[in-house]
């Protein structure tokens, strides 16, 4: 499975923020569409993204107070990115070593998508029961005397 299958079956809404404006503002972005992640975009290109890890770093050093935040001082500015031809079990291997939540998806230069570690863990799981229904049908329909075979 590739990463462009998630993306057609997530749909295309696309959410992102820029790097001038108020964390506060994002986070009620986020908990409205209930989202984990906000790509950071400049001038039309991808300038990093703000997850709500970045968001809860920001809380505890601020004594829970974002006052007048800006994303640009709290948001990654190199983040992990997967294109849309990438293997799903690729992205899952390259997920688990980077320990990233959201990964945004670039076609070149231009933003796809954001891929979730859920929404990876739900496209293996859903591809590991298609493959195990597929076996156990094979196996329940195997022919049950070979000797009668030519």
């Amino acid at each position: 499975m590739l990463v462009s299958e998630i993306l057609r079956i997530k749909g295309n809404a696309l959410f992102t923020t820029t790097p001038d404006g108020a964390v506060l503002d994002a986070v009620k972005v986020m908990a409205h569409h209930d989202i984990g992640s906000l790509v950071v975009m400049d001038r039309g290109r991808m300038a990093g993204i703000l997850t709500f890890a970045e968001v809860l770093k920001a809380l505890s050093e601020r004594g829970g107070a974002l006052g007048s935040l800006r994303i640009e001082e709290i948001c990654q500015r190199d983040p992990l990115t997967a294109t849309p031809h990438l293997d799903v079990m690729e992205l899952r291997r390259i997920m688990l070593e980077r320990h990233a939540r959201y990964v945004p998806v670039m076609d070149d230069t231009t933003l796809q998508g954001v891929v979730s570690f859920h929404d990876v863990a739900k496209a293996v799981y859903e591809e590991q029961s298609f493959e195990n229904r597929m076996l156990k049908s094979y196996i329940k329909n195997w022919p049950e005397d070979e000797t009668s075979a030519p």
